[in-house]
């Protein structure tokens, strides 16, 4: 695991979920972890469980659909730390509906949350990393991005956005030594996933060749290893984390 000692992440949606383990493992490696969220309590509770495994982590209220919360946020974490070596967009919503049936809301929702959202940070932190010529962005995408699904069409295109959003800010800062890559995660074990029925898990579980569904670890395990200064080289990628999934 890379030792991430005096470097500052930022991880967004980090209140619960892959956003908390994220924080939790990036703190265990030594970095200085800037929780985000709307959630000030359960951004308490994230904070006070890495504080408690000895690691550094702090929290700021967030919205990252809206871009001056953003800016707001960024420049108080500029003012108190300096600088920012890694931003994980993590945070995303899901409002399902079949599309002739999916409303105004639901659509502009999704998209300004998962897809808005990751453009209002990228948009905001890479002023500072093109400044010290350094950083690394993280996007989690999802492997519906990749494969779309029924039920899912918002959802499905926040998430194919981002990993068009990657590219090209890939191809435009790479010159600034900023990486830009995505991890796309398959089915997960998250609250959302644990709300499914067994049969509905048995079915999903043969699609999957390794025969499990994720942990929000393995996911975590992704962001550490693109986090490492021995992968300076990858951008641009968009990694599925899916138990091979896609693949079928």
């Amino acid at each position: 695991m890379p030792n991430l000692e005096n470097k500052i992440a930022i991880v967004t949606g980090a209140s619960m979920g892959i956003g908390k383990t994220i924080s939790v493992s990036l703190a265990k490696q030594k970095a200085h972890v800037i929780c985000l969220s709307r959630n000030e309590d359960r951004l308490r509770s994230v904070v006070a469980e890495i504080e408690q495994g000895n690691g550094n982590a702090t929290f700021e209220l967030c919205n990252v659909s809206d871009l001056s919360s953003v800016e707001s946020c960024i420049k108080s974490i500029i003012e108190k730390y300096g600088k920012i070596d890694f931003l994980i967009n993590n945070a995303g919503i899901t409002k399902d509906s079949l599309l002739l049936r999916m409303s105004e809301e639901k659509w502009d929702s999704v998209i300004n949350t998962n897809l808005k959202g990751a453009f209002n940070t990228i948009k905001t932190v890479s002023k500072y990393m093109i400044k010290n010529k350094s950083g690394k962005i993280i996007n989690i995408t999802s492997v519906v991005g990749l494969t779309g699904n029924a039920g899912q069409t918002n959802y499905a295109a926040s998430k194919a956005g981002l990993i068009g959003l990657t590219k090209s800010a890939a191809k435009e800062m790479a010159s600034r030594n900023i990486s830009v890559n995505c991890i796309a995660p398959g089915y997960i074990s998250t609250d959302m996933t644990d709300n499914l029925s067994e049969k509905v898990k048995e079915e999903l579980i043969k699609r999957i060749p390794l025969g499990r569904i994720g942990n929000p670890e393995d996911i975590a395990h992704t962001v550490l290893f693109l986090c490492a200064n021995e992968t300076k080289y990858i951008t641009g990628q968009t990694i599925t984390v899916d138990g091979g999934m896609v693949m079928n």
